[in-house]
């Protein structure tokens, strides 16, 4: 049976298009039993991903060489703890089996050959869900995992009695090791139906499961040594109170390593960008093809390039994380908070993502089961602090608070709590009006604690940095040549001011160098001032003053917010430019001095006023500035609408809570 929806999948291998694969592989297996990390064994680094038609659910597909026919292509579906539960993972697996899950480069009807994956610590688990797809009497292969584990906590699975009593190929494997791999091998070219499988009551299946553990495991009476130390380790890691100090004490070591370690080849990205930067500016002449390459082009690049080493990093910590087995515990422990706002302990994983940024928040969402809940997630995720917003962050701290570190450090803490309820409180909106349902209770089984696979981890991060720099990368360099558009034109002469200063610096350059120097610099600055206050941009900002006046913005900050929707930390620069006149400003106290002592046209009143500060800095929490993220919600819900939603609600909440935040500072000052 095939699938009639028209679809295009484009990652495909050029290898195996040009040898023409013999036959198609499907990996099935419930939740960490190494499935992926054999799956990266049996296609070595030769992994792609691609979604399935219709769905968001993201397939890992590669090939491998079985025999000497030609190459085979192993496709890694979801993990899952049944293919009749009703979660989008679930169904698909169902619909692969049926082979009404067809789709280009991926399937072509039912697969050729299915190898389930079963950890032998968790057997009974494991042959249930085996029975299942032994029902669709296709040619199987058992890979049996966590063999080494299983022998040290007592327990000791014969996988040929296993084989004999199912008449199919049952192979002990050890992905992290490679042990096993030239068997299994050999078994996929011989996979057969088996000769059993249980009835349609749920008596069937346990009779069937019991029979078959009977005869491939004995009980084992004792409680393992390894065993009670499990169980004390998951009392204290599920426990109301000491589950939740525990993860906060984690989480607060993995973003203390993310924000440490990714700092680095941050800064190594934007050196090296800004050294393209002049020697592109070195190399093409003068004109506007020099400024559209220096001043959007190559930023642009760099905007989508110098944060994927904090989302390749984020999801490498968190794939380690997830391996130990930790990541289960966690979810139980979030799943009771999380509940009582409408969502599931599976959502605080995106959630947490969003905190480094959003769009790797987004597509996380993808592990959520029920739909209305997952895009109850994606709406609230950009409300959590990401990286993006510390730079705005930092600037209007610093002008709220000067000479004050630890109010400083409390209004930090602040604008994160202040995004989290948020989020959480428009949940229970969403969950409580367009997004009404029953709360979904989440399977959940704790699984074995082991040390986790840096190949896996390794490979996350480069899958999920490879998503992000094809989903959002396009749309932040177009945005970024936009944004710098909007500044650069329409061109208009240089102000009287630069021209006096000009005028100046020429009579004196002969004797007094350096004080001509500085002129030509003014100079520069008054120009740059004078060419945003006249641009699109500037324009735009004198144009909203009706709109943001009750905040207590005047149209220079205007230009900050309208250029900012870009990109949340395109804020800082901007306003070294428009306070300052230099952009480098932003990287030193000048930007936040200049800013500090601005006025507005009057020249008596502080553009940055104790109320326009506040008003700013909850606008900067709140608001849905970040155009990528927009798109990425749109291509994760798979309607424009959620993206239009999100930003309108969110500005919406964003401009009354400034607005009660400026007013709150004028009544209490």
């Amino acid at each position: 049976m095939t699938s009639s929806t028209p679809t295009s999948v484009a990652d495909t291998d050029p290898s195996d298009a040009d040898a023409g694969p013999v036959g198609t592989i499907a990996l099935f297996g419930n939740p960490n039993t190494g499935k992926t990390t054999l799956f990266n064994r049996l296609t070595g680094l030769r992994q792609k991903s691609a979604n399935y038609p219709g769905t968001t659910i993201e397939a890992h597909i590669g090939s491998t060489t079985l025999g000497p026919d030609g190459p085979t292509r192993v496709v890694d579906l979801p993990g899952v703890y049944s293919i009749h539960l009703q979660g989008v993972e679930s169904t698909l697996c169902r619909q692969v089996l049926e082979g009404s899950a067809a789709a280009p480069g991926l399937l072509a009807g039912e697969p050729d050959a299915v190898c389930v994956v079963v950890d032998a610590t968790a057997l009974r688990e494991g042959l249930r869900f085996l029975g299942e797809i032994a029902r669709f009497r296709l040619p199987i292969v058992v890979a049996l995992t966590m063999l080494d584990v299983a022998r040290r906590r007592g327990i000791e699975v014969d996988p040929s009695a296993l084989q004999e009593r199912l008449g199919c190929p049952v192979i002990g494997v050890n992905p992290r090791k490679g042990d096993g791999l030239p068997e299994l091998r050999s078994a996929l070219t011989e996979a057969r139906v088996p000769r059993t499988a249980p009835g349609a009551s749920e008596a069937d299946v346990r009779e069937w499961v019991d029979e078959l553990q009977e005869r491939s495991s004995p009980s084992v009476d004792l409680l393992q040594p390894s065993e009670r130390v499990s169980m004390k380790f998951d009392r204290a890691f599920t426990h109301p109170v000491i589950g939740l100090g525990v993860f906060a004490l984690i989480m607060t070591g993995l973003f203390w390593l993310l924000f440490r370690i990714a700092t680095y080849p941050m800064d190594w990205i934007e050196g090296a960008f800004a050294i393209a930067g002049d020697v592109v500016g070195g190399v093409v002449p003068p004109g506007l093809i020099h400024d559209l390459l220096v001043g959007g082009v190559v930023p642009g690049i760099a905007g989508a390039l110098v944060f994927l080493p904090q989302i390749c990093l984020l999801f490498f910590l968190l794939s380690l994380l997830e391996d130990t087995g930790y990541l289960a515990r966690a979810a139980f422990v979030a799943d009771r908070l999380l509940r009582r706002f409408g969502l599931p302990g599976t959502a605080f994983i995106p959630l947490l993502s969003s905190h480094a940024c959003a769009i790797p928040g987004i597509i996380a969402a993808r592990s959520i089961p029920n739909r209305r809940e997952r895009l109850a997630t994606i709406l609230v995720a950009p409300f959590m602090t990401c990286s993006a917003r510390l730079p705005v962050y930092a600037l209007l701290v610093s002008l709220l608070f000067a000479g004050r570190p630890a109010l400083a450090a409390l209004a930090f803490v602040g604008c994160y709590a202040l995004g989290v309820v948020a989020g959480v409180l428009t949940a229970l909106l969403a969950r409580g009006t367009i997004l009404r349902g029953p709360a979904t209770h989440m399977t959940l089984e704790l699984p074995s604690y082991k040390a986790p696979s840096v190949r896996t981890a390794l490979l996350t991060a480069y899958d999920k940095g490879m998503v992000f720099l094809r989903k959002a990368g396009p749309y932040i360099l177009a945005f970024s040549i936009v944004v710098w558009w909007c500044t650069e034109f329409p061109r208009t002469g240089a102000p009287e001011e630069s021209q006096s200063l000009r005028t100046q610096a020429a009579q004196i350059e002969e004797a007094q160098p350096d004080e001509a120097a500085a002129l030509l610099v003014e100079a520069d600055r008054a120009e740059s001032k004078h060419a945003l206050a006249n641009s699109f941009a500037g324009r735009m900002g004198r144009a909203l003053e009706p709109v943001f006046a009750p905040l207590g913005f005047d149209w220079r900050l205007n230009i900050g917010v309208v250029t900012s929707f870009a990109a949340r930390e395109v804020f800082v620069s901007t306003i070294a430019i428009v306070f300052v006149g230099d952009e480098e400003a932003a990287e030193g106290e000048g930007v936040i001095e200049a800013a500090r002592t601005a006025t507005r046209s009057d020249g008596e009143t502080l553009v940055f006023t104790g109320g326009a500060s506040w008003a700013l800095l909850v606008f900067y929490v709140l608001a849905m500035q970040c155009f990528s993220t927009l798109v990425v919600t749109a291509k994760e819900t798979g309607s424009a609408k959620w993206a239009v939603l999100q930003f309108t609600y969110m500005t919406a909440v964003a401009y009354l809570a400034a607005l009660a935040a400026r007013y709150a500072w004028i009544a209490l000052s």
